[in-house]
């Protein structure tokens, strides 16, 4: 398995310091919703500390943790892709401190600087690619474990 890229570390200095000049601070208490499935995705945040676990609505009374989230990690990249819908719900599994950036000017500054775009949207694929590794990792051990074979 690759290790898991952090998208502020992956951006070159001189174009991570104009994207932070977009950031906000912000912070979520425990047990906060801080986006729900279908949501508009108009934002992502890089997280600085705490816990954020990101969820599946199974049922309507079931959900399903299917990452948890941490320091340097990205929250939120439905914004790059149209329908710009939230995928996920997320909830702070703590309290927590995050970078927080508005889709349309990053997506500015990414028109304006192609490298920032290029970089950007690299970074965000390598982060899925991993997310999707872990998970489907996860999902082989569950079913190895549980008697239903390999998928």
């Amino acid at each position: 398995m690759t290790k898991a890229i952090k998208l502020l570390t992956a951006v070159p200095h001189p174009q991570r310091e104009r994207l932070m000049e977009l950031a906000r601070e912000v912070s979520f208490p425990e047990d906060a919703r801080i986006f729900e499935v279908g949501g508009r995705a108009d934002r992502f945040w890089v997280i600085r500390s705490g816990a954020v676990s990101l969820a599946q609505q199974v049922t309507p009374l079931q959900r399903v943790t299917v990452a948890s989230l941490g320091v340097g990690d990205l929250l939120g990249w439905s914004w790059l892709f149209p329908p710009y819908e939230w995928d996920f719900g997320a909830e702070a599994f703590s309290p927590v401190r995050a970078y927080e950036f508005e889709a349309e000017p990053v997506l500015a500054l990414c028109e304006e600087d192609p490298r920032l775009g290029v970089v950007l949207v690299r970074s965000v694929a390598e982060i899925l690619a991993h997310r999707l590794e872990t998970t489907r990792g996860q999902l082989m051990d569950h079913y190895a474990a549980h008697g239903h074979g390999v998928l």
